[in-house]
C-alpha cells in the first residue's frame, strides 16, 4: 500500500505540493492526474525519497522509502523517461542494476524478452528509441519482482501496440495483488486502465475516488436527432430535461434514453438518432480542474 499523508513541499515562498493526502491500495491501479506543473512529479519524487518533503509523510507498506530493506524488492519505479547510460547495452544496464539491487542476474534475459527487447539486448541504449527506453525502464522496475509500481508517464514514446502491452502488464500486476500508481497525461488510455483516480491542481488534491464514482457523478448526456427539433426540444424541456444544441442534434441531460424515446413518441416526432454519450475522462478531468481553479479564485 502507498500512503501519502499531508505531504507538502515548499521552495522558498512557492508551495509546489500542498498537503497531499491519498492512498493507493493493493489490487488496484490508481491514476494520478494533473496538468504540467501541478505537482505530480514532485509528489512521486518525495514518495521515492528523491526529494525531501517540507512536511508530511510518504509511506510504502507503512515504511518510508529510505527505511526499506532491499527497496528494489518492495517498489519499482519508472521516472525521468527511463534514464540509462547511452554507452551501455540494454542487457548491461539491467545486469548493472541487478548487481546493485542484489537481484539474481538470471532475471535479466527473461525480463528483456518480457518487455520486447530481446533482439535489442546487445544494442547500445544511446541508439534506443524513446519507446525502447521506456520498455527498458519498465524492465528495470520489475527486476526485484516488487509488489508496488510507481510510474510517471510510462507510455511516452510507446506505439499503440506498446501501450496495449503496458496496459495489460499493469492490469496483470494489480490482479496478482500488486499496487500500481501511475501519473500520465494520456487520459484516454488511463480510462481503460485505472480503478481509482486522484486529481491534483496547483499542488493540491482536488478529487479522490474510484473512477466509476467519478463517471457516476456526471449526469447522463443524450444526443438526439429528430425530424422536428423545435417541437422535440419543447417536449423534452416540459418533462424537466436540460436541452442544448450540438450541430443538428439536441444535447439532452436529465432523462434516460427510454424516457426520451417515449416523450418523442408522444410528441409524434420521428427519431433518427438517440445515443448516450459515454463519460469522457479528459473532459471530466478538465471540468474538475476548472471548478477547482474557480473556487480558488473566490
Amino acid at each position: 500500500m502507498i500512503e501519502l499523508i499531508d505531504l507538502t513541499k515548499s521552495y522558498g515562498r512557492i508551495r509546489a505540493v500542498n498537503g497531499v493526502t491519498f492512498t493507493a491500495e493493493p489490487g488496484r491501479v490508481t491514476g494520478f492526474l494533473g496538468l504540467n506543473g501541478s505537482g505530480k512529479t514532485t509528489t512521486l519524487r518525495m514518495l521515492l525519497g528523491l526529494t525531501r518533503p517540507t512536511s508530511g509523510t510518504a509511506l510504502i507498506n507503512k515504511v518510508r522509502y529510505r527505511e526499506l530493506r532491499d527497496p528494489a524488492r518492495h517498489v519499482g519505479a519508472v521516472l525521468e523517461q527511463g534514464i540509462s547510460h547511452p554507452g551501455q547495452s540494454g542487457r548491461a544496464h539491467l545486469v548493472t542494476h541487478a548487481l546493485l539491487s542484489g537481484v539474481a542476474r538470471n532475471r535479466v534475459d527473461p525480463l528483456l524478452a518480457y518487455v520486447g527487447l530481446a533482439d535489442a539486448a546487445h544494442q547500445r541504449c544511446g541508439a534506443y528509441s524513446l519507446g525502447m527506453r521506456q520498455r527498458l525502464a519498465v524492465a528495470t522496475a520489475l527486476l526485484g519482482d516488487p509488489p508496488v509500481l510507481v510510474l510517471d508517464e510510462p507510455a511516452n514514446g510507446l506505439d499503440p501496440e506498446g501501450i496495449a502491452w503496458l496496459r495489460e502488464l499493469l492490469r496483470a500486476h494489480a490482479r496478482k495483488g500488486g499496487t500500481v500508481l501511475i501519473a500520465s497525461h494520456l487520459l484516454a488510455e488511463l480510462a481503460q486502465l485505472i480503478d481509482d483516480v486522484v486529481v491534483i491542481s496547483d499542488g493540491t488534491v482536488r478529487y479522490v475516488a474510484p473512477l466509476a464514482q467519478l463517471y457516476g457523478s456526471t449526469s447522463a448526456r443524450l444526443r438526439i436527432r429528430g425530424r422536428d427539433p423545435e417541437r422535440l426540444s419543447r417536449a423534452l424541456q416540459a418533462a424537466g430535461a436540460l436541452v442544448g444544441t450540438d450541430g443538428g442534434a439536441l444535447d439532452v441531460t436529465g432523462l434516460t434514453p427510454e424516457e426520451a424515446g417515449d416523450i418523442a413518441f408522444e410528441a409524434q416526432v420521428p427519431i433518427y438518432e438517440l445515443v448516450r454519450d459515454s463519460p469522457n475522462l479528459e473532459q471530466l478531468f478538465l471540468d474538475l480542474v476548472t471548478a477547482a481553479n474557480a473556487e480558488a479564485v473566490r
